[in-house]
């Protein structure tokens, strides 16, 4: 016979279960017929008797079964010793899709779609961060003989282009030398770093190229010190409103929360290292109007650099589980892809 504390946790393993997969309480005579727990009823009644003292569990006013309180749900999640893998299929379906993509921004439109179809939750991405990317090039297109476009491409694929106005008329031959200068400057420093030396590039500039390079420079330390992270990338809220019974009364102020970002952000930017996945549940979540959800999130990015966040919000009823895998796999995939690109 497993110890009491072992036993109490299985009939709370079960609770969680069939109430995620319901959404009705659970009574202990069900326990009892879904569950091998190898125990009496009397015995199961007594365990949710003690899970309800200690607050794991709750009786809602009208029935007599039980439902797990956000207390439970975190013993529920601390407690998972394996998180079920995504089927062969599942991660076929996740790397065509997302190996389809075309550019920064597509790979995101469908990390997010491919998160919310799996975990039928909200998926959130959140853009690269600057912090850690490269100038991987810098180009100049002439468009008309006094305008150019710049390009600014970075290494985990983020492209900003901007129109300039140069002032005076310049040659393709002026347009090669400012490209060369721009990119032996920058290129493989760090954005937060090529900022700065922007700035140099002006004080080395020949005189008849000053005023030019100075036109440029000022419209490139706005690209590199602007702030994509602060952008998010949501998919599946519809997935929320079909879960309206979960949030009673709170529907629209998580929707508020999340239309307007920053509440997500913040979440965010706790991430750790790539890989890692963090839980909060209910009460847990700092923002009032997220206190009736679940945040699974996770930061993304090659190897040991953390580019961003990615996550999904849903119910406390949620299938733990299955999201944080899903969750994992999907990021993964993205910092390869990025990895790669």
């Amino acid at each position: 016979m497993a110890s009491t504390d072992e036993r109490r946790f299985a009939v709370l393993r079960a609770i969680v279960a069939d109430y995620v997969s319901n959404q009705e309480p659970v009574a202990s005579k069900a326990i009892v017929e879904r569950h091998n727990l190898g125990v009496s009823s009397a015995t199961v009644r007594n365990d949710m008797a003690s899970l309800e003292e200690d607050g794991y569990i709750a009786q809602p006013h009208t029935s007599a079964g039980r439902i797990p309180t956000d207390k439970g749900y975190r013993l529920f999640v601390d407690r998972l010793s394996e998180v079920k893998p995504l089927s062969g299929a599942e991660r076929r379906a996740i790397s065509s899709f997302l190996d389809g993509a075309i550019d920064l921004d597509d790979v995101l439109r469908r990390s997010v779609r491919m998160l919310a179809q799996l975990t039928r939750q909200v998926a959130v991405i959140q853009y690269p961060t600057l912090t850690y990317s490269l100038v991987r090039h810098i180009e100049l297109v002439s468009l008309t003989p006094a305008r150019v476009m710049l390009v600014l491409i970075t290494d985990n694929g983020r492209v900003d282009q901007r129109m300039i106005d140069l002032g005076d008329v310049i040659t393709e031959d002026t347009v090669a030398r400012l490209r060369t200068m721009l990119n032996s400057a920058l290129v493989d420093h760090r954005v937060t770093d090529a900022a700065a030396k922007v700035a140099d590039l002006i004080e080395e500039s020949p005189a008849e190229l000053r005023d030019a390079m100075t036109r440029l420079a000022t419209v490139l330390v706005e690209s590199l010190v602007e702030h994509p992270e602060e952008r998010l990338v949501l998919g599946g809220t519809a997935n929320l409103t079909r879960n309206a019974a979960d949030f009673p009364g709170s529907l629209r102020q998580i929707l508020e929360a999340l239309e307007e970002q920053v509440v997500v952000l913040k979440l965010f930017a706790a991430a750790g290292s790539p890989g890692m996945v963090t839980v909060r549940i209910g009460e847990e979540n700092e923002a009032e109007e997220m206190r009736s959800t679940s945040v699974v999130s996770i930061g993304y990015g090659p190897q040991e650099t953390l580019l961003g966040g990615m996550g999904v919000v849903g119910p406390t009823r949620m299938d733990y589980p299955g999201t944080i895998a899903a969750v994992r796999a999907v990021a993964n995939y993205v910092g390869d892809i990025l990895a790669g690109r």
